[in-house]
């Protein structure tokens, strides 16, 4: 609702809630406090600071909230990357026992698997930017007309990307590397199934 609005429904009319006031440097704040508090009943004055404090607790909590969902995401993600990436090099187990038996060496086969295991990481961490790039962008465009504001909902900021890059290829290596060393350690003929 509009300020307009609400104060036709509520029937208020001209009234506010909350005003500000600047004070210079040299002000004795708290002495303005008092002054303002005893100057007639219902007034009570706060510190600015005082009011963020208090009213930013609920986004704290949003915050909190937030950051908890991210740890649960992120750990599901990992465990769900590992067990695809294991299937995947399971699958190219005759491959790999192949190249063994040509003389490739394990270190080369292990360094193969986590080069394409890093790749794919990055081109998943490129699709993932532009995808929340575009998700941010429709986000922002759809609440901004709703509500009439010019207010950001969601912003893909130059931390968190590097924070997700940085992610998804800690654990792209690390399942290609967990993946690949286990078939590497297998003797050629065991992954033939002889």
């Amino acid at each position: 609702m509009h300020l307009d609005q609400l104060q036709q429904v509520a029937g208020y009319g001209d009234r506010v809630d909350r005003f500000a006031i600047a004070t210079t440097p040299s002000a004795d704040v708290e002495r303005t406090i008092d002054r303002i508090n005893h100057v007639a009943f219902g007034f009570h004055a706060y510190r600015s600071r005082d009011i963020a404090v208090e009213t930013s607790r609920t986004f704290q909590v949003v915050s909190r909230f937030h950051r908890a969902i991210g740890v649960i995401t992120i750990v599901a993600s990992s465990v769900f990357l590992l067990c695809i990436m294991v299937l995947k090099v399971d699958e190219r187990r005759r491959d790999i026992a192949a190249l063994r038996l040509m003389g490739i060496s394990r270190s080369s086969v292990v360094r193969s698997i986590v080069i394409e295991s890093a790749l794919v990481a990055v081109l998943g961490s490129v699709l993932g930017v532009v995808l929340g790039w575009a998700t941010s962008l429709f986000v922002n465009w759809h609440y901004q007309a709703l509500y009439q504001t010019p207010l950001q909902f969601s912003m893909v900021t130059a931390p968190v990307v590097a924070f997700a890059v940085s992610l998804s290829l800690l654990l792209g290596i690390g399942a290609g590397l967990l993946a690949s060393v286990r078939l590497a350690r297998t003797p050629p003929l065991e992954l033939f199934g002889r």
